[in-house]
Protein backbone atom coordinates (compact mmCIF):
# COMPACT_ATOMS: atom_id res chain seq x y z
CA UNK A 1 0.00 0.00 0.00
CA UNK A 2 3.13 2.54 1.31
CA UNK A 3 4.72 1.54 -2.10
CA UNK A 4 1.49 2.23 -4.10
CA UNK A 5 1.00 5.45 -2.37
CA UNK A 6 4.49 6.96 -3.01
CA UNK A 7 4.49 5.93 -6.55
CA UNK A 8 1.47 8.14 -6.78
CA UNK A 9 2.61 11.44 -5.66
CA UNK A 10 6.05 10.74 -7.51
CA UNK A 11 3.99 10.32 -10.43
CA UNK A 12 1.95 13.76 -9.56
CA UNK A 13 5.31 15.38 -8.55
CA UNK A 14 6.86 14.71 -11.97
CA UNK A 15 3.76 15.79 -13.79
CA UNK A 16 3.59 18.89 -11.72
CA UNK A 17 7.45 20.07 -12.46
CA UNK A 18 6.40 19.95 -16.28
CA UNK A 19 3.64 22.33 -15.93
CA UNK A 20 3.67 25.16 -18.34
CA UNK A 21 4.41 28.12 -16.51
CA UNK A 22 4.44 30.80 -18.94
CA UNK A 23 0.55 29.48 -20.09
CA UNK A 24 -0.36 29.92 -17.00
CA UNK A 25 1.39 33.56 -16.24
CA UNK A 26 -0.60 34.15 -19.80
CA UNK A 27 -4.34 32.63 -18.59
CA UNK A 28 -3.87 35.10 -15.33
CA UNK A 29 -3.37 37.91 -17.84
CA UNK A 30 -6.24 37.26 -20.10
CA UNK A 31 -8.28 37.20 -16.82
CA UNK A 32 -6.94 40.08 -15.41
CA UNK A 33 -7.91 41.77 -18.85
CA UNK A 34 -11.52 40.69 -19.25
CA UNK A 35 -11.65 41.88 -15.48
CA UNK A 36 -10.39 45.44 -16.41
CA UNK A 37 -12.78 45.65 -19.21
CA UNK A 38 -15.66 45.05 -17.52
CA UNK A 39 -16.64 41.26 -19.36
CA UNK A 40 -17.61 37.71 -18.47
CA UNK A 41 -15.78 35.01 -17.50
CA UNK A 42 -17.41 31.71 -19.30
CA UNK A 43 -16.69 28.36 -17.59
CA UNK A 44 -17.86 24.52 -18.31
CA UNK A 45 -16.70 20.83 -18.01
CA UNK A 46 -17.72 17.84 -18.18
CA UNK A 47 -18.34 15.73 -15.35
CA UNK A 48 -15.36 15.97 -12.90
CA UNK A 49 -14.23 19.09 -15.28
CA UNK A 50 -17.58 20.27 -14.84
CA UNK A 51 -17.03 20.46 -10.60
CA UNK A 52 -13.84 21.95 -10.98
CA UNK A 53 -15.84 24.84 -13.59
CA UNK A 54 -18.59 25.51 -10.77
CA UNK A 55 -15.80 25.26 -8.02
CA UNK A 56 -14.16 27.95 -9.91
CA UNK A 57 -17.33 30.00 -10.71
CA UNK A 58 -17.57 29.93 -6.93
CA UNK A 59 -13.51 31.04 -6.08
CA UNK A 60 -13.55 34.00 -8.92
CA UNK A 61 -16.68 35.70 -7.37
CA UNK A 62 -16.33 35.32 -3.73
CA UNK A 63 -13.03 33.68 -2.40
CA UNK A 64 -10.77 36.38 -4.45
CA UNK A 65 -12.19 39.05 -2.69
CA UNK A 66 -13.48 37.23 0.75
CA UNK A 67 -10.72 39.31 2.78
CA UNK A 68 -12.17 42.37 1.67
CA UNK A 69 -16.15 41.98 0.55
CA UNK A 70 -17.20 45.40 1.00
CA UNK A 71 -14.03 47.38 -0.16
CA UNK A 72 -14.25 45.38 -3.32
CA UNK A 73 -17.49 47.09 -5.49
CA UNK A 74 -16.46 45.78 -9.16
CA UNK A 75 -15.43 42.03 -8.47
CA UNK A 76 -15.20 39.00 -11.48
CA UNK A 77 -18.50 38.21 -13.54
CA UNK A 78 -17.69 34.28 -13.55
CA UNK A 79 -20.61 32.21 -14.77
CA UNK A 80 -21.15 28.19 -15.20
CA UNK A 81 -22.22 27.11 -18.65
CA UNK A 82 -25.07 25.82 -18.43
CA UNK A 83 -26.10 27.90 -15.51
CA UNK A 84 -28.79 25.64 -14.63
CA UNK A 85 -29.65 21.68 -14.82
CA UNK A 86 -32.99 22.47 -16.53
CA UNK A 87 -31.02 24.23 -19.39
CA UNK A 88 -28.66 21.47 -19.84
CA UNK A 89 -31.65 18.37 -20.01
CA UNK A 90 -33.01 21.27 -22.75
CA UNK A 91 -30.16 21.16 -24.86
CA UNK A 92 -29.22 17.73 -24.65
CA UNK A 93 -32.86 16.45 -25.44
CA UNK A 94 -34.22 18.91 -27.35
CA UNK A 95 -30.82 19.99 -29.96
CA UNK A 96 -27.85 17.25 -28.79
CA UNK A 97 -25.59 16.95 -26.17
CA UNK A 98 -22.54 18.12 -28.40
CA UNK A 99 -24.89 21.75 -27.98
CA UNK A 100 -25.12 21.95 -23.88
CA UNK A 101 -21.84 24.89 -23.96
CA UNK A 102 -22.10 26.24 -27.11
CA UNK A 103 -25.82 26.67 -26.77
CA UNK A 104 -25.98 28.74 -23.74
CA UNK A 105 -22.67 30.45 -24.72
CA UNK A 106 -24.55 31.99 -28.14
CA UNK A 107 -26.88 33.51 -26.04
CA UNK A 108 -24.66 35.80 -24.12
CA UNK A 109 -20.87 36.03 -26.23
CA UNK A 110 -19.65 39.52 -25.87
CA UNK A 111 -16.00 40.60 -27.21
CA UNK A 112 -15.50 41.86 -23.66
CA UNK A 113 -15.41 38.69 -22.74
CA UNK A 114 -13.58 35.11 -22.05
CA UNK A 115 -14.01 31.43 -22.01
CA UNK A 116 -11.94 28.41 -20.30
CA UNK A 117 -13.18 25.42 -21.39
CA UNK A 118 -11.65 22.56 -18.90
CA UNK A 119 -11.69 19.15 -21.06
CA UNK A 120 -9.23 16.55 -19.77
CA UNK A 121 -9.04 14.65 -23.29
CA UNK A 122 -9.08 17.77 -24.84
CA UNK A 123 -11.80 16.01 -27.49
CA UNK A 124 -15.61 16.32 -25.65
CA UNK A 125 -17.42 17.47 -28.59
CA UNK A 126 -19.71 19.42 -26.45
CA UNK A 127 -16.41 21.67 -25.76
CA UNK A 128 -14.95 21.85 -28.90
CA UNK A 129 -18.16 23.45 -30.42
CA UNK A 130 -17.95 25.97 -27.63
CA UNK A 131 -14.56 27.08 -28.17
CA UNK A 132 -15.00 27.27 -31.70
CA UNK A 133 -18.17 29.52 -31.13
CA UNK A 134 -16.01 31.99 -29.30
CA UNK A 135 -12.99 31.44 -31.54
CA UNK A 136 -15.45 32.92 -34.44
CA UNK A 137 -16.83 35.90 -31.70
CA UNK A 138 -12.93 36.74 -31.26
CA UNK A 139 -13.23 36.11 -27.75
CA UNK A 140 -10.24 34.31 -26.20
CA UNK A 141 -10.02 30.67 -24.85
CA UNK A 142 -8.22 29.67 -21.61
CA UNK A 143 -7.88 25.79 -22.48
CA UNK A 144 -6.72 23.23 -19.82
CA UNK A 145 -6.77 19.83 -21.01
CA UNK A 146 -4.22 16.87 -20.09
CA UNK A 147 -2.83 13.65 -22.31
CA UNK A 148 -1.67 15.16 -25.31
CA UNK A 149 -4.01 18.12 -25.46
CA UNK A 150 -6.37 16.88 -27.87
CA UNK A 151 -8.54 19.46 -30.25
CA UNK A 152 -9.17 21.77 -27.27
CA UNK A 153 -5.02 22.44 -27.14
CA UNK A 154 -4.97 23.14 -30.81
CA UNK A 155 -8.16 25.99 -30.78
CA UNK A 156 -7.25 27.61 -27.20
CA UNK A 157 -5.36 30.82 -27.06
CA UNK A 158 -3.82 30.00 -23.85
CA UNK A 159 -2.46 26.20 -23.57
CA UNK A 160 -2.55 25.03 -20.38
CA UNK A 161 -1.78 21.17 -20.88
CA UNK A 162 -1.31 18.58 -18.11
CA UNK A 163 0.45 16.42 -20.08
CA UNK A 164 0.37 12.77 -18.97
CA UNK A 165 -0.34 9.04 -20.49
CA UNK A 166 -4.20 9.28 -22.29
CA UNK A 167 -6.61 7.75 -19.18
CA UNK A 168 -4.50 9.19 -16.38
CA UNK A 169 -8.35 11.47 -15.12
CA UNK A 170 -7.14 11.34 -11.77
CA UNK A 171 -3.74 12.98 -12.20
CA UNK A 172 -5.25 15.19 -14.61
CA UNK A 173 -8.62 16.76 -12.71
CA UNK A 174 -6.52 16.79 -9.53
CA UNK A 175 -3.96 18.92 -11.31
CA UNK A 176 -6.94 21.18 -13.03
CA UNK A 177 -7.88 22.25 -9.34
CA UNK A 178 -4.09 22.60 -8.03
CA UNK A 179 -4.29 25.64 -11.38
CA UNK A 180 -7.46 26.49 -10.35
CA UNK A 181 -6.24 27.37 -6.30
CA UNK A 182 -3.06 29.13 -7.84
CA UNK A 183 -5.01 31.71 -9.85
CA UNK A 184 -7.43 32.13 -7.27
CA UNK A 185 -4.43 32.43 -4.74
CA UNK A 186 -2.84 34.75 -7.01
CA UNK A 187 -5.75 37.45 -7.51
CA UNK A 188 -6.87 37.26 -4.00
CA UNK A 189 -3.40 38.83 -3.46
CA UNK A 190 -3.48 40.87 -5.99
CA UNK A 191 -6.66 42.83 -5.12
CA UNK A 192 -5.44 42.84 -1.66
CA UNK A 193 -2.32 44.82 -2.08
CA UNK A 194 -4.14 46.58 -4.44
CA UNK A 195 -6.56 47.76 -1.57
CA UNK A 196 -4.18 48.29 0.52
CA UNK A 197 -1.86 50.38 -1.85
CA UNK A 198 -5.50 52.60 -2.17
CA UNK A 199 -5.99 52.64 1.77
CA UNK A 200 -1.82 53.83 2.25
CA UNK A 201 -2.56 56.37 -0.30
CA UNK A 202 -5.96 57.95 1.40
Amino acid sequence: MEEFIRGFVGDVTRVMSALPVQEIARAINVIQAVYERDGRIYIFGNGGSLALATHWVSDFNKTVFSHNLESHTRRFQAIRLPSTEEELSAWANDVGYEMVFAGPLQNYLQETDGVIAISSSGNSQNIVKAVELAKRRNVPVIGLSGFDGGKLNELADVKIVVQTEKGKYEIVEGIHAVILHLITKYFQDYFDHQLARRTAGA
